[in-house]
């Protein structure tokens, strides 16, 4: 009988045990994906607020801001549901100023700057900033509208004035490729690189007729042609003379010289 007993307590103690470290294995999980979600909603927030300092650079609307903020709000509030709480005072305190800042964005009259005043900038690295800026934007617009949380005719508007000064960029950037091949005598894939810039400025005047960034571009890439075609034709090497016959007879009977 005490046997019998020692063998039900042992069990017992097992069972208490298996159930122990199931439930600890449960917390765990459950610690682990708290932790996983965080660390996105964290990702998100940085990305997003990255875009909003750079936004400076590109004529931006008041449709895409808010596309922004509400994103940045959106994560906040998760992240602020799944803090500590030392953590939670913090992105408490971040998501009453973001709601105000939407508040006070939405109570002003919206605002479409027209990208034909952009311009690039001319520091290299402010422009790489400015394509990477373009690209995340992109990316965060389409990511939003699947959500649906951007409406299909903010998403079309937004998204093609993206497109447009992504095309801007590149026609800048194919000019200066050209500009650097000629200098290489490179002459070829400097041609090359004009035609494609011209073919870049017919897309935009499709978007945009009446934007003097085409002509102003089509004209300093005809230019730029010229110039190339002009260096191609000096660096070609002259024809050789055809030999006159009359010379050459007159060589061979000519008087001999004496040494």
């Amino acid at each position: 009988m005490t046997f019998t007993w020692v063998l039900i307590l042992i069990g017992a103690l097992l069972l208490l045990v298996i159930g122990i470290n199931v439930v600890q294995q449960q917390k765990e999980r459950v610690e682990a994906e708290r932790r996983t979600e965080f660390a996105r909603q964290r990702a998100i927030i940085d990305e997003t607020e990255t875009v909003l300092s750079n936004t400076g650079m590109i004529p931006c609307s008041t449709a895409i801001i808010l596309v922004l903020y509400r994103r940045v709000q959106d994560a906040l509030q998760i992240a602020t549901s799944l803090s500590t709480h030392q953590q939670q005072v913090d992105y408490q305190r971040r998501l009453t100023d973001l709601n105000n800042q939407i508040a006070s964005l939405q109570a002003q009259v919206p605002q479409v700057p027209p990208i034909e005043n952009f311009r690039l900038p001319d520091n290299d690295k402010q422009i790489l900033t400015l394509v990477q800026t373009l690209k995340k934007l992109k990316a965060i617009l389409r990511a939003e509208h699947n959500k649906g949380r951007v409406d299909p005719a903010v998403f079309a508007q937004e998204e093609n004035r993206i497109d447009n000064l992504q095309l801007r960029i590149n026609v800048d950037s194919m000019l200066s490729r050209a500009r650097a091949a000629c200098f290489m005598k490179q002459y070829g894939s400097a041609k090359q690189m004009v035609s494609k810039a011209l073919a870049t400025l017919h897309t935009i005047k499709a978007q945009t007729p009446n934007d003097p960034f085409i002509g102003r571009k089509v004209d300093e890439a005809k230019h730029l042609l010229d110039e190339i075609m002009g260096a191609q034709k000096l660096s070609q090497p002259s024809a050789p003379k055809p030999k006159n016959e009359e010379d050459d007879i007159d060589m061979l009977f000519q008087p001999k010289k004496k040494w």
